[in-house]
């Protein structure tokens, strides 16, 4: 999976150990009321109630280039003390893992996180208070269209366990916008690969791995089903990989690498993986009409040669051989020295003759 290159400060850094709760209840998914479940996040963020919408699962918006929209954030504080909050808006990202994350602070966003301004960058909470943070999203007029994806974020810095670290802690919730225009989803299947390793047991089957990497090459995110399965020549003994883990929404440009391992395979001499990537774009509240794109289908192959199989082959014909060359040099030998006895034979029984007629010859 490729993803947008960050710039980790400390207390980036120590992001995942300190709970870090961005996204903790909705992982950037959910807007309803988000609260984490260790006592270390006491707040929490939903979406306002507005004409964009309510009891909304994220921020969506889709807006023509140039055009902006007025939104808000709410945070509600769980604790007894009152807290201090940085909002801030920023890009996002597919992560390894398949999730939606967002860059650091000390990342530049260029995109969703530059075009959304927070009109309060901090905000004090009283306990059990909640507090609008309104924010104006403003897309260029000469945005690209296509799907862009960030997030609003409420963020608390304090003092880790050793001296000088700062731990940040977050909690926000994703934004999605879709610039209309020509869209143009695609998606590529790029390094295809499969591979097949054998056995030492002449009768027994191997194992195969095909691998290949999903290449968002549009200008909108996509989601995709896949379905792949392996053949031996001409079609013959079929294993779907029936197993493959879903694939997470690409944003454009990303890339998600699929390797799924295959066992019980037949060792027919030639290997053929096929499959087909289905993909979808996610529809957008405003959105004119579904986008159609077109399935992807690919083809590689590799030998699957049964060497055990082929060695004890090659022996037990080269045995046959072997027996049948040395059975023909043991007849051989035989009707030799049969010859021989005959021939021995009537040498003796010549010279026998030729005394006798010697013996009774006249003197």
């Amino acid at each position: 999976m490729t993803a947008r290159p960050r710039r980790l400060n400390r207390s980036a850094a120590l992001f995942p150990v300190a709970l870090v709760a961005l996204l903790a209840a909705a992982n950037l998914a959910a807007a309803s009321p988000a609260v984490a479940a260790e006592d270390d996040v006491t707040w929490g963020v939903r979406t306002a109630v507005n004409g964009n919408g309510a009891d909304r699962d994220n921020f969506g918006y889709t807006l023509e280039p140039g055009a902006h929209v007025d939104d808000a954030l709410i945070v509600t504080n769980h604790d007894a003390e009152p807290i201090n909050l940085a909002v801030y808006a920023a890009d996002g990202f597919t992560t390894t893992s398949g999730q939606l994350d967002l860059v650091t602070p000390g990342t530049e966003s260029v995109a969703v996180g530059s075009w959304a301004a927070v009109a309060e960058g901090a905000v004090q909470i009283e306990p059990g208070a909640s507090v609008e943070v309104p924010f104006t999203v403003s897309v260029p007029a000469d945005a690209v269209p296509g799907d862009y994806a960030g997030g609003i974020v409420s963020t608390l810095s304090q003092p880790g366990a050793e001296q000088g670290i700062t731990v940040d802690r977050r909690l926000g919730i994703r934004m999605h916008v879709r610039v209309l225009g020509e869209l143009t989803p695609a998606l590529a299947v790029e390094d295809l690969a499969v591979t097949y390793d054998g056995t030492v047991n002449p009768f027994g089957t191997g194992a195969a791995q095909v691998s290949y990497t999903v290449h968002n090459t549009g200008t909108t995110r996509l989601a995709a089903g896949q379905a792949v399965s392996l053949t031996g020549p001409w079609g013959l003994l079929p294993v779907p990989l029936g197993d493959l883990a879903a694939m997470p929404e690409l944003l454009p440009g990303e890339t998600w690498t699929v390797s799924a391992p295959v066992d019980g395979i037949v060792p027919a001499f030639w290997l053929t993986a096929s499959g087909t990537v289905t993909p979808t774009v996610p529809s957008l509240e405003g959105a004119a009409e579904p986008v159609e794109v077109a399935p992807v289908e690919f083809e590689a192959g590799t030998w699957a040669v049964p060497w055990a199989a082929v060695v004890l082959l090659v022996l037990l014909v080269g045995g046959i051989v072997l027996g049948l060359v040395l059975g023909r040099r043991r007849r051989i030998r035989r009707v030799a020295a049969e010859d021989a006895r005959v021939q021995a034979a009537v040498d003796r029984a010549l010279a026998e003759q030729a005394a006798g007629a010697a013996a009774s010859a006249p003197r």
